[in-house]
């Protein structure tokens, strides 16, 4: 999910070449989109029933679509496949092995769930690099096959060894599935538009950097590649680093500090050098990177602090039910942007939508002390 650019990006030069940035850019959307929607059903159903069987059915389902997928050559093959296959396999995914981790640590659940989150820096750095080598010398077919086969060795591994630790419970059971009035706590529902926020603002650059790099006519083809590497690479830095000063200082204040310095970078690398200077644009994928990672792994941990462990699925999948509406937008929005009117307006949205979702988080903070604010509480 996290390097879906490359696959965009190819596409968009071959198979799909006579649709636009925009056309192009509703499959990953669609596929992202899902993936996070449909864990407004899984968490809930994770509650009930443990992560074994939901795990082993996505797990068949996701290999099922990498394989199919190497075998699309239309743009509806593409959104069926990628799109609507991945997403709803990837959610039974995501949501449980998330969920897991909840169940077993909460002291420690921010440095946990950042050693788990490396996993998908990993894959996000490993796979723009394999794609890279694979597609001038194996081709589409075969450099989709092959990860398809890395992903089956992985999911063997994660389903032989993911258990869940609390048994369901009668009220676990009996509790509905959607449950609109959690979000009358307003600790959690300021919580979830910073989460909208930053998925827009993270799956937007995922996709459209390659793109991005790739209408820079100074700079060479492969940048694209390396720079979602770069950026999965040191995601990975960050997660673990702020998952254990989160667990320190505070899961909220880390990552609010840590989304306040994106927006700081976002406004003065990548906003005037992004397109002219290379070294630049690679600072910029390093610290949006590192700081995105504390995103991915506390964000978590602080909807985690919110409820009680065997409601973590249920409060999950509703936040990023709302958030994942914004990964169905982002990327289309992004190539209409740099298509219709440049990259710099694309990038001064992306840093608005993140000073929104900024001053939204320091609510959700000031709720969390019952509006008395103090800058030194852990949060």
């Amino acid at each position: 999910m996290v390097s879906i650019g490359p696959v965009q990006d190819y596409l968009y030069q071959n198979q799909l070449s006579n649709y636009t940035p925009r056309d192009v850019g509703w499959i990953p959307s669609v596929f992202v989109y899902l993936a996070l929607a449909l864990g407004l059903w899984v968490g809930p159903l994770f509650d009930r029933f443990g992560p074994k069987w939901i795990a082993v059915g996505g797990s068949i389902a996701y290999i099922v679509m990498m394989f199919l997928l190497a075998e699309c050559e239309k743009y509806w093959h593409f959104m069926l496949c990628l799109g609507v296959l991945g997403g709803v396999s990837g959610a039974t995914l995501t949501t449980t092995s998330l969920a897991c981790v909840a169940h077993w640590f909460k002291a420690r659940r921010g440095l946990t769930q950042g050693i788990a989150m490396i996993g998908s820096s990993a894959g996000g750095l490993l796979q723009p690099l394999i794609l890279r080598a694979t597609f001038p010398k194996y081709g589409y077919k075969w450099s989709i096959r092959i990860l398809a086969f890395l992903f089956l060795g992985c999911l063997v591994v994660g389903n032989m060894i993911m258990r869940g630790r609390i048994p369901p419970s009668k009220t676990a059971t009996k509790r509905k599935i959607v449950e609109i009035k959690i979000f009358a706590d307003m600790r959690f529902a300021l919580l979830t538009v910073f989460i909208f926020c930053c998925e827009l603002v993270l799956f937007g650059a995922l996709g459209i950097i390659p793109t991005y790099a790739t209408i820079s006519t100074s700079y060479p083809p492969e940048t694209g590649f390396y720079l979602i590497s770069v950026l999965n690479g040191v995601s990975s830095i960050g997660r673990l680093l702020c998952g254990y000063f989160g667990d320190k200082i505070g899961r909220f204040n880390t990552v609010l500090a840590s989304a306040v310095i994106v927006l700081v970078v976002m406004l003065v690398i990548w906003l005037p050098f992004g397109q002219t200077n290379i070294g630049a644009l690679y600072t910029f994928a390093f610290t949006f990177g590192a700081c995105t990672g504390a995103w991915m792994s506390l964000v978590p941990g602080c909807i985690g602090q919110l409820c009680r462990a065997d409601e973590f699925g249920r409060y999950y999948g509703t936040s990023y039910f709302i958030a994942s509406l914004a990964t169905l937008i982002c990327i289309p929005i992004s190539g209409e942007l740099v298509e219709a009117v440049g990259a710099q307006a694309m990038i001064g949205f992306y840093c608005a939508v993140l000073a929104l979702g900024i001053l939204a988080l320091t609510c959700s903070r000031w709720a969390c002390l019952q509006w008395k604010w103090d800058w030194t509480t852990k949060v």
